[in-house]
C-alpha cells in the first residue's frame, strides 16, 4: 500500500515522500495518528497544494519539541517497585509507567511517546528512549528500585547485586560479633568460678597428724 508522509517517519522516509508500506501498518498506526494519507492523486495534490503550512506547523513542534528535550535530557526519575531479592520484578515497567514518572516529575511526556524495545523486569537504572517529536529524540534514565533509599543508592551507583553483597557481609558480621561475645561472656563466667579448697583439707589431715 502506498502513503503520502504528512511527517517524518523513522525508517520510513520524510515529510512528502510516497513509501510502500504494509496496509495494516497503514491503517493502524499511520493513518489514524495523522502521520500519512493514502497516496491517491488527490491527497497528493492537496499536500502539495498545504505543503508549505504543514512545513511551517512541523517547524513550530520542533521547536516546542527541542525546548522540552534541552530540559528532559538525561533526567532519571524514580520507579517504585516490589522485586525478589535478586531483583527480578514482580511485574514489570512499562511506557505508561515512564510517563507517569516523568509527569510527575514535571514533564508533559505521553506514553505513546515513550519507546521500550522491551517492558523493564529487574531493578537498576535503565536508559529510555522518549520520541518528543519525528525529529527529535531524547534519552531519560528510570532508577527502578524497591524503596526511595535503595533508589538514592542505586543513583551513587551501586547496582542491586552490590547492595546485596554489602547486606549479606554486614549480616556475616553482626553474627561473628555475636559469637564474639558469647565467648567473651563464658570466659568471664569460668574467671568467676571459686579456686578448689583441696589444699584446705589436705593441711586439716596434716595437723590432726601431728597430734
Amino acid at each position: 500500500m502506498q502513503v503520502i508522509l504528512l511527517e517524518r517517519v523513522a525508517k520510513l522516509g520524510q515529510m512528502g515522500d510516497v513509501v510502500d508500506v504494509k496496509a495494516g501498518f497503514a491503517r493502524n498506526f499511520l493513518l489514524p495518528q495523522g502521520k500519512a494519507l493514502t497516496a491517491s492523486d488527490a491527497n497528493i495534490a492537496s499536500f502539495e497544494a498545504q505543503k508549505a503550512q504543514f512545513e511551517a506547523r512541523n517547524l513550530e513542534t520542533r521547536k516546542e519539541a527541542e525546548a522540552l528535550g534541552e530540559r528532559l535530557s538525561g533526567q532519571q526519575f524514580i520507579v517504585i517497585r516490589s522485586a525478589s531479592d535478586a531483583g527480578a520484578l514482580y511485574g514489570s515497567v512499562t511506557p505508561r509507567d515512564a510517563a507517569d514518572a516523568a509527569t510527575a516529575g514535571g514533564f508533559s511526556v505521553d506514553k505513546k511517546q515513550v519507546a521500550l524495545a522491551k517492558p523493564i523486569k529487574e531493578l537498576g537504572l535503565h536508559d529510555v528512549h522518549v520520541l518528543l517529536h519525528p525529529e527529535v529524540d531524547v534519552t531519560i534514565q528510570l532508577n527502578v528500585a524497591r524503596s526511595e533509599e535503595e533508589a538514592e543508592l542505586q543513583a551513587s551507583g551501586k547496582s542491586i547485586q552490590e547492595l546485596a553483597a554489602e547486606a549479606e557481609a554486614e549480616a556475616e558480621f553482626e553474627i561473628a560479633e555475636l559469637f564474639d561475645d558469647i565467648g567473651a561472656a563464658a570466659a568471664d563466667d569460668d574467671d568467676m568460678i571459686p579456686a578448689s579448697d583441696d589444699g584446705a583439707t589436705d593441711n586439716t589431715e596434716e595437723t590432726a597428724e601431728e597430734k
